[in-house]
């Protein structure tokens, strides 16, 4: 009875402790309120400068241009896989 007892205390105080080490790591990770409002600032002037510039016409690609373009992908996908 008395190593059931310790037992479910040991178990009992272990997830006590995960729980307590989650709530610690969920504080590091939240942004103070002065960082979210800058992000948020930040983020409203670049879509204001995207708004104010108009962006170029995109004209056709010519099949060897287009072709070019597959080869391109295709190596720069072939060093990633190295």
């Amino acid at each position: 009875m008395k190593t059931l007892i310790f037992l479910m205390a040991l178990t009992l105080s272990g997830v006590a402790s995960a729980q307590q080490g989650k709530q610690r790591q969920e504080g590091k990770q939240q942004m103070r309120h002065e960082d979210r409002q800058r992000m948020r600032e930040d983020m409203n002037q670049v879509y204001r400068d995207r708004g104010a510039r108009p962006e170029r016409p995109q004209r056709p690609m010519s099949p060897q241009e287009r072709e070019k373009l597959r080869q391109d992908v295709r190596d720069a996908d072939k060093q990633l896989k190295r």
